[in-house]
């Protein structure tokens, strides 16, 4: 295993060289988030995505992590994007984390907080940011001093091929959504089509990002995000600059254009 940090703004970037190792070093990290939030403030507001990364977790539900070193009673579990299907329909974004992770864990039922899949798209959206906006009153997710948005304490996040990250892809409107904290799409290039999603301020709000990438399918956008190229029109992952801590976990596969 190889660890390069890149230029500022760009993030810290880990490499390694399988990934099986790659999961192991995912789980201690978010394990060690976990730990510290936990023990600063009580609670711990996770933000997954869909895709591979759930298998890239799977290292969480084996020892040492399922028994006592996780507290897992102060997680809170959120989604970055859904797709706006039934919670036991395989293209759920939560049924992957629940089948994969969180039917594994201890964490509480009542902590999980998942789309209301009996509303359409826009719907789904406003509803979830309402509960969003009743956590941040409550105190379980923190707030962004500079930008007023949620602070979430990290997002756990993949890419699509194409460069996408969450339900925001290059050239939709999505992208330039800088109001509202979830929003909507009916027409993603990537079935299905409906989605919600949170849009680029709330990810770029949060304390800690790890974007998760494995597959020399994917080398390409992460070469444009990591290189030294310049693009007026970039892809959505590389837009993803939060105000905390910016973490890259490649196989060598991914980062093998680097």
């Amino acid at each position: 295993m190889a660890g390069t940090a890149t230029e500022k703004g760009k993030g810290k970037v880990e490499v390694f060289d399988s990934e099986e190792d790659l999961s192991v070093s995912l789980a201690k990290y978010t394990a060690g988030l976990a730990d510290k939030f936990s023990k600063k403030k009580g609670s711990f507001s996770v933000v997954l995505s869909g895709g591979s990364l759930i298998k890239s977790l799977r290292k969480l539900v084996e020892p040492p992590y399922i028994d006592s070193v996780v507290d897992w009673s102060t997680w809170h579990v959120f989604w970055v994007d859904e797709r706006v299907v039934p919670k036991d329909h395989d293209d759920s974004n939560y049924k992957l984390a629940f089948d994969g992770l969180l039917s594994k864990v201890p964490i509480l039922p009542g902590n999980v907080y998942s789309i209301n899949d009996a509303l359409p798209a826009e719907g789904a959206a406003d509803d979830y940011e309402t509960c969003l906006k009743h956590l941040v009153n409550t105190g379980v997710i923190s707030v962004s001093a500079a930008t007023g948005f949620p602070k979430f304490d990290v997002m756990l996040l993949g890419m699509g091929p194409d460069g996408h990250v969450a339900s925001l892809f290059r050239g939709h409107s999505l992208i330039e959504e800088k109001e509202k904290w979830v929003t909507f799409i009916k027409d993603s290039p990537k079935p299905p089509p409906e989605r919600i999603t949170f849009t680029l301020p709330v990810i770029n709000s949060s304390a800690h990002v790890a974007l998760v990438v494995c597959g020399a399918g994917k080398a390409g956008p992460v070469h444009a995000a990591l290189g030294n190229s310049q693009n007026s029109n970039p892809l959505p992952v590389q837009m993803v600059s939060p105000e905390g801590e910016l973490l890259w976990f490649l196989d060598k596969d991914a980062a093998s254009k680097l």
